[in-house]
């Protein structure tokens, strides 16, 4: 079995979790079989010590 792998960027003003699950909505949405997803950075947009935004990347591994 062959798997093929894209790489999405989550957002949320929630936290890192809900960021993770909107990248994983996000490829659902074109895409059937996902697998598997990765997260391979955390950032977050800050202003001051107020965090305002929460993104992820995260790797996305299907069946091709």
């Amino acid at each position: 079995m062959a798997q093929k792998v894209i790489e999405v960027i989550g957002e949320s003003t929630e936290g890192f979790a809900k960021a993770a699950a909107n990248a994983v909505a996000e490829a659902a949405r074109t895409i059937q079989g996902i697998k598997w997803a990765r997260i391979v950075e955390q950032e977050m947009a800050l202003e001051g010590s107020k965090v305002l935004n929460y993104r992820v990347t995260a790797r996305i591994y299907y069946d091709a």
